[in-house]
């Protein structure tokens, strides 16, 4: 692995479709007026070759060459269970 890669960090928010996940990345962002600090989020579709994260784990992001119209990037471990 590149130590250049491309890397995030989110929590899977769906698993419904085969070999793909859906990860919601969460990032801070300082407001320029008020100084407040505002949670942001996107939504990222990941390759999931295994179908083994689960909706709610925890999962660490790797960027990749386009794999579908949507899918730039892949899941590499599990960070934390999702148990419910």
């Amino acid at each position: 692995m590149d130590r250049n890669t491309q890397k995030l960090v989110g929590t899977v928010v769906s698993d419904a479709m085969d070999k793909t996940v859906v990860v919601s990345v969460d990032r801070l962002v300082k407001h320029k007026l008020y100084k407040k600090y505002l949670k942001r989020s996107k939504k990222y579709y990941a390759h999931d070759e295994n179908n083994t994260f689960k909706k709610g784990d925890v999962v660490e992001l790797l960027a990749t060459k386009p794999l579908s119209k949507l899918k730039r990037w892949r899941t590499s471990k599990l960070i934390k269970n999702g148990n419910k």
